[in-house]
């Protein structure tokens, strides 16, 4: 593609100008590879963008959507409805932990969060604590690029260019922390104490009578890979029982066998009264989001209204689009079928070792892991404007893997069908990266 004909499309989080100069361009995809224009094979080790869980072009994902788009292109789903949307909601809520048992459809992770925000203040408002209406969210945090997200969020540079957001926010302090934890395999020891801070300071502050709910990713992918320390969640979910603040999880990076069980709440034994999913609810073959609700929150909104009327005055146009709910069926029965949650967490251990050999490479200054995810955190400096991590995601594309860097960490979520041969493979690629960028 020349550059004349690359300058319509504004790209999201990219350096627009330095990708135009010097494209990447993918052009099909199967099972583990992506295939570029200039006919590379791509390994990815990031499952597309987090969301791939599967692998790519799957028959039976792929089928699903191509029959469905043949039989009905397009449903409404106010005031009417079609018979995918509920099945699908039947087959999530029966996947998920606890009484999450309600599931409100949206497009994305990001419409999630603003979702799951609005619930918590109408749950609020129907329950008579109508003063309830600050959010926790925490530093470091990720929850989308809306408003509410972003404003609940703690990335400095998805917030600062912004100004005024959500005007009833605070956050807790991140769990990272590497001189406790450096180089720690699955959940660090050291930590659980950081969510003293929500009763200590937040809800000193605040006071609990105002506040609505705590929203948390249990692992922080977006960030660097931030794993959650051990007991760090249950504390959480202790002093939200006792001030009776609504815990929402986003399990948009981590639903669907990204840390083992299908869930990460399943992963630490801690139920939420809301979780958020995306990516890989669809496999990434259609944009599809949702929110799963405790059954009480779901009654408490819809029976203070009389019948007939609007309970939520809430929704898409595309919530429940037939052709997401299809693929997701099919992605649903793609799990199933192959046992990918299970394989994931047989695969984690060797996924594990292969990752902390790189322990001591050039610049590496940590390495964290859960299931099949892992942030390989790269020193701090800067070569012509560009980070090392960066320039080991050009060193690796160059040499025919897909890797993620986010600031200096280097992030690693591949497809749960990869083998263990392609584990090495991405550990032999991004070591010689490692090596080349120090040079």
């Amino acid at each position: 593609m020349s550059n004349l004909d690359n300058q319509a499309f504004w790209m999201p989080f990219s350096s627009n100008q330095a990708f135009k100069e010097n494209p990447r361009m993918l052009v099909s995809a199967k099972d583990m590879h992506y295939i570029t224009d200039n006919g590379q094979n791509l390994l990815d080790a990031t499952s597309g963008l987090w969301c791939v869980n599967a692998g790519h072009c799957r028959p039976k994902i792929v089928e699903a959507i191509q029959r469905q788009a043949n039989l009905m292109d397009y449903s409404p789903a106010f005031q009417m409805g079609h018979k995918d949307a509920f099945t699908l909601a039947n087959r999530i809520t029966n996947l998920a932990p606890g009484h999450l048992n309600h599931a409100f459809f949206c497009n994305s992770g990001s419409e999630g969060v603003d979702t799951s925000l609005k619930i918590a203040l109408a749950y609020h408002r129907a329950n008579g604590e109508s003063s309830r209406t600050v959010f926790i969210g925490r530093e470091r945090g990720y929850h989308g690029a809306g408003f509410g997200g972003i404003s609940v969020g703690g990335i400095t540079t998805n917030r600062k260019a912004f100004g005024s957001m959500l005007p009833r926010v605070d956050h807790l302090p991140d769990t990272h922390n590497i001189q406790h934890n450096s180089f720690s395999r699955g959940q660090p020891k050291w930590g659980a104490e950081l969510a003293d801070e929500l009763e200590k300071r937040i809800i000193s502050l605040h006071d609990a009578s105002n506040i609505a709910a705590v929203i948390v990713e249990p692992l922080a992918g977006s960030t660097g890979v931030l794993v959650p320390p051990i007991g760090y969640l249950e504390k959480l979910r202790q002093i939200c029982d006792k001030y009776k603040l609504l815990l929402i999880f986003d399990e948009v990076i981590t639903g669907f066998g990204r840390t083992g069980p299908c869930f990460a709440a399943d992963a630490v034994g801690v139920v939420p009264d809301m979780m958020i999913i995306a990516k890989g609810l669809t496999n990434g073959a259609v944009p599809m989001g949702a929110v799963l609700t405790r059954q009480d929150i779901y009654e408490t909104i819809v029976n203070n209204s009389t019948p007939d009327t609007i309970e939520f005055f809430h929704g898409y146009t595309y919530s429940g689009h037939p052709l997401a709910t299809a693929a997701a069926l099919a992605t649903l029965d793609t799990y199933e079928e192959e046992g990918l949650f299970t394989r994931s967490q047989e695969m984690s251990p060797y996924f594990e070792e292969a990752i902390h050999s790189l322990r001591e490479f050039p610049n590496v200054i940590d390495i964290r892991n859960m299931g099949m995810v892992a942030g390989i955190e790269l020193e701090p400096k800067v070569s012509s404007n560009t980070t090392l991590a960066y320039k080991a995601f050009l060193k690796c594309y160059n040499r025919g893997l897909l890797i993620r860097t986010t600031g200096n960490t280097i992030a690693l979520s591949p497809p749960l069908i990869i083998t263990k041969s392609q584990i090495e493979e991405i550990v032999e690629i991004l070591g010689s990266a490692l090596i080349e960028i120090d040079q």
